[in-house]
């Protein structure tokens, strides 16, 4: 089967965003919940929470590594599969990507080092200060790499002259419509990835051996993260479809699987888009449901799949990424509620759940993450075969690479991730099942 060289950069790029996009939530969000455990140990004095930050800081190392590592082949790509882009929209993502590569490289150079390896070196305000810092730096440098992502969804601010875009207001780039949106969606995914993570781990550690005080704390933080943020995704979400139905009328109808514009239509719940019938197969509806989330035209007609004929972007693909984030966040919102109720009079404590509820968390480790992944497939994905919606398409700035290069790479990268990722979950179960080591302190004194 010949698989054309646009299809198989497309594949390569989405593999590796999708790997950046798990690691770079977990290490957002974790930066902010070891900035939480620091601050308790030092307004508390209880051990607990120093041991719960000693556990996680080594977690957000590993974390914090594989976003620096999984941001290298993105940008190479870049360069490489779109080799045309930045010619396009160099004016707009150069001070962007910039300014992010700045916070990261402040973030890493003054404070990083402290963080990590300075808590027995400098005072514990000042070893608080660092972990701030770093969790601000950490929020400062995806904002700006989630400006340049959703300005590329919903362009404002710049006009295409020539060929190329050109910046009148930067106000209007950086706060694009969707940015906000956008944003609110990233911190509720990495809210999710990370409170299910430890919850998932801390589960795994009960059924080990007694817990200690960290792992409870640990535990409490987690849950109560988890309920907040699985009930903060519900309105997220609404608000992400209402913006995509009036400004990315194409990716809405490939997410609803609404092929034919007409009058008020069926929310479609499961089904299998086919493509060649212009139907879906075997689908489960709501009646007159699915207004709320396609555009509406002048005339009050609602747009099709039909009115993007050969500007389509892969319907199956963009409307199950969608149904999996979907279905995830609502497995994950029961899951935190059950269990918040099931403890909430044992003082949170996982050690009072039964058995298999806990062995359900552990497998819920990882479903935050993997809704992350799927909620990025609907933003990329759907936005096919444009690379900034409306204007510029992917064949317009693919580079003269050969396809079996390509496809070499697209293996490659891919037997690289699947290692990276089994190398964390390796080390995160070791971490769970023996520990971390205690840091010692200066003057080879016991830890």
């Amino acid at each position: 089967m010949d698989i054309s060289t646009l299809s198989l950069a497309r594949a390569q790029f989405v593999t590796s965003l999708s790997f950046l996009a798990l690691f770079l939530a977990v290490s957002l969000a974790l930066a902010w919940v070891l900035l939480f455990f620091k601050v308790r140990a030092r307004w508390s004095g209880r051990p607990g929470w120093t041991a719960a930050y000693r556990f996680w800081v080594r977690i957000f190392a590993l974390a914090f590594v594989l976003t620096l590592a999984a941001s290298v082949p993105v940008l190479i790509q870049i360069g490489s599969l779109w080799a045309g882009l930045m010619d396009k929209i160099g004016n707009v993502a150069g001070p962007l990507l910039g300014y992010g590569i700045l916070s990261v490289f402040i973030l890493k150079s003054c404070f990083l080092g402290v963080m990590l390896f300075g808590q027995r070196r400098v005072s514990d305000g000042a070893h608080t200060l660092a972990v701030l810092m770093v969790a601000v730096g950490q929020l400062v440098a995806v904002f700006w790499v989630m400006a340049l992502q959703s300005w590329m969804q919903t362009p404002d601010g710049a006009i295409l002259v020539d060929g190329r875009y050109q910046v009148y207001d930067w106000v209007a780039v950086v706060l694009n419509p969707s940015v906000g949106w956008r944003m609110a969606m990233v911190a509720v995914g990495a809210a999710l990835s990370v409170s299910f993570l430890m919850m998932g781990v801390t589960a795994l550690q009960a059924l080990r051996r007694p817990l200690g005080d960290g792992e409870r704390n640990t535990f409490k933080t987690a849950l109560v993260i988890g309920v907040v943020a699985a009930f903060l995704q519900i309105p997220v979400a609404t608000g992400t479809g209402h913006l995509m139905a009036k400004l990315q009328p194409a990716k809405a109808a490939a997410a609803a699987g609404f092929w034919n514009s007409g009058t008020e239509p069926q929310l479609v719940l499961f089904g299998w888009p086919d493509a060649r019938a212009h139907a879906n197969v075997s689908d489960l509806t709501i009646r007159n449901a699915g207004g709320a989330w396609l555009h509406r035209n002048a005339e009050g007609t609602y747009e099709g799949l039909d009115k993007f004929s050969g500007m389509l972007p892969p319907v199956a693909l963009t409307f199950w990424s969608l149904r999996v984030a979907v279905a995830l966040g609502l497995l994950m919102l029961v899951v935190a509620c059950v269990t918040f109720l099931w403890t909430f009079r044992r003082g949170l404590d996982p050690s009072t759940l039964p058995v298999w509820w806990q062995r359900v968390l552990c497998g819920m480790m990882f479903s935050g993450g993997i809704a992350v992944v799927a909620g990025w497939w609907v933003s990329i994905i759907g936005l096919q075969p444009f690379v900034v919606n409306g204007t510029v398409t992917q064949s317009e700035v693919l580079g003269p690479v050969p396809s079996s290069t390509v496809l070499y790479g697209l293996v490659g990268y891919g037997l690289l991730y699947a290692l990276l990722l089994a190398a964390f979950t390796g080390m995160l179960f070791h971490a769970a099942r023996y520990g971390v080591v205690p840091v010692r302190k200066l003057g080879g004194g016991s830890p």
